[in-house]
């Protein structure tokens, strides 16, 4: 099949590493869950292009990711998101909450072409382990508003739009009850 505008509805994948594909646990889940490839040479080699040394290293199969590390890791996925979409990555529950490796800035735009790379972050006082075939993120497809920023006045805001019943009133102003 050849894909035209007229299929700009569809959210198209291909792998270009040894990986799972992405898949949902369940048909009604809002993310899609990604997993880390194998580690084979070119893996290891893209990895530590993108990546300070002095976050992680390589053992057994496994990427240890140091405290306080920070890593990008190739999915081996390139993705075709729509028009009028993002595709954002956002924390597995069970990766965060368990061994602490959390999400960093993971915006997808329709426009990009190249390889997703997982953006993890180590937020514990501890090694973390990640093997390859583990699900480690998932990413969830969110129609966005393509409206451009209007530049107004700052006496024509106050005036008409600052009125409303919250106003200014944020962190924590609404309560806790």
């Amino acid at each position: 099949m050849i894909y035209t505008s007229e299929h700009h509805n569809y959210f198209l994948i291909t792998k270009i590493r040894n990986v799972k594909t992405p898949s949902r646990a369940h048909f009604d889940d809002a993310g899609i869950d990604f997993y880390v490839p194998s580690f084979d040479e070119k893996f290891i080699e893209d990895f530590k292009s993108k990546n300070n040394s002095n976050y992680y290293y390589f053992t057994e199969n496994k990427l240890i990711v140091e405290p306080n590390g920070k890593v990008l890791i190739p999915s081996g996925i390139k993705v075709v998101v729509p028009k009028g979409y993002a595709l954002i990555a956002f924390n597995k529950s069970g990766i965060a909450s368990k061994k602490g490796l959390v999400v960093g800035a993971q915006v997808v735009d329709s426009s990009y072409r190249g390889e997703v790379h997982i953006n993890l972050l180590n937020v514990t006082s501890e090694s973390q382990i990640i093997e390859e075939g583990q699900k480690i993120v998932q990413f969830i497809l969110i129609p966005i508003a393509l409206i451009d920023p209007i530049v107004i006045d700052k006496d024509e805001y106050e005036e008409y739009f600052n009125n409303t019943e919250r106003g200014e009133g944020g962190f924590g102003s609404t309560g806790s009850k």
